[in-house]
C-alpha cells in the first residue's frame, strides 16, 4: 500500500501531501496518525520552519473516512467518539496548535473533515474550482473533528450556522469571502503560492512566529484583559531573544536583519 501521507522539505518548508488519491484523500485513522507523526518530526526540526498541506489528486479532502468507521458508529457513542471523533480532535488540534505556521492549498473539494483541516491551518489559499461543504447533517450526524468550534470562530456563528445545518456545498469565492480561506487562485497556482508565501514566513524570526501563533490562538478564547495579559506574557518571552535585538537594531541602523532563529 502507498504511504497515505507524502512529506518533502525543501529551504526551510516541509510539504505535506495528503495521499489517498483513489478515496479522495478520506482521513481514516492511518492518514491522521501520519499528519500527528510528520507534524512532531517538523516540530523539533529547526531547520525547517514552515509547514504546507496540500491533497493528492482532485480532492484536498473529502472527509473522515465513514466506510472505515462505520464499525465504531454501530458499536455505540463510547466506541465512536475514542476512534472516530478523538483522533480528529487530536490531529485538528495539534494543527491549530503548532508553533510553525500551517498553510493549506486547498487543491480541490474540502468536505467534511478536509474542511475542519482547512479551518485548523493558520492560513489557507484555495484553487478557484475548490468545493468546500460542511456535509454530515447529510449522513444523519454532525461535524466531527471540531467544526461545530472552529467554523463559527473563522467564520461568525450564523454563517457557520447556516452552513453546518444545510450541508452545501460552496466555492472557494464565498469561502474566502466569507473567511474560511485567505486568498483564491489559479488551480496551477495554489500549490506554488502556498510554497512561497510558507518560504517568506520561513525567513522570519522563528521564535517571534511562535510567540504571535500562540498569542493569536490562545487569545480567541480570553477576555479582552485577559488577551492582552497573553500578548504581554507572549513578548515578555521574546524580548531578550537575539533576534528581536536584531530586529530593532537593524530597525534602528537602517539595515537588512541577520536572524539566527534565537
Amino acid at each position: 500500500m502507498p504511504e497515505p501521507l507524502l512529506l518533502d522539505f525543501a529551504d526551510g518548508v516541509a510539504l505535506l501531501t495528503l495521499n489517498r488519491p483513489a478515496r479522495l484523500n478520506a482521513l481514516g485513522n492511518d492518514l491522521l496518525a501520519a499528519i500527528q507523526d510528520a507534524l512532531d518530526r517538523i516540530e523539533f526540526d529547526a531547520a525547517t520552519r514552515a509547514v504546507v498541506i496540500t491533497g493528492a489528486g482532485r480532492a484536498f479532502s473529502a472527509g473522515a473516512d465513514i466506510k472505515a468507521f462505520q464499525q465504531h458508529m454501530q458499536a455505540g457513542p463510547a466506541e465512536a467518539i475514542a476512534h472516530f471523533m478523538r483522533p480528529g480532535h487530536r490531529m485538528t488540534r495539534r494543527v491549530e496548535s503548532f508553533p510553525k505556521p500551517v498553510i493549506a492549498a486547498v487543491n480541490g473539494l474540502a468536505f467534511g473533515g478536509g474542511c475542519e483541516l482547512v479551518e485548523s491551518t493558520h492560513i489557507a489559499l484555495a484553487a478557484e474550482d475548490a468545493t468546500f461543504a460542511k456535509a454530515e447533517v447529510n449522513i444523519g450526524i454532525i461535524p466531527t473533528f471540531g467544526g461545530t468550534q472552529r467554523l463559527p470562530r473563522n467564520v461568525g456563528r450564523k454563517a457557520a450556522l447556516e452552513l453546518i445545518l444545510t450541508g452545501r456545498v460552496f466555492d472557494a469565492a464565498e469561502a474566502a469571502r466569507l473567511g474560511l480561506v485567505n486568498r483564491v487562485l489559479p488551480a496551477n497556482e495554489v500549490l506554488p503560492a502556498a510554497l512561497g508565501l510558507a518560504r517568506t514566513l520561513a525567513a522570519k524570526p522563528p521564535l517571534t512566529l511562535a510567540a504571535a501563533l500562540s498569542a493569536v490562538h490562545r487569545g480567541m478564547d480570553a477576555s479582552i484583559d485577559d488577551g492582552l495579559a497573553i500578548e504581554e506574557a507572549a513578548f515578555a518571552r521574546i524580548a531578550s531573544t537575539h533576534d528581536a535585538q536584531e530586529g530593532v537594531a537593524a530597525f534602528v541602523e537602517k539595515r537588512a536583519p541577520a536572524f539566527l532563529g534565537r
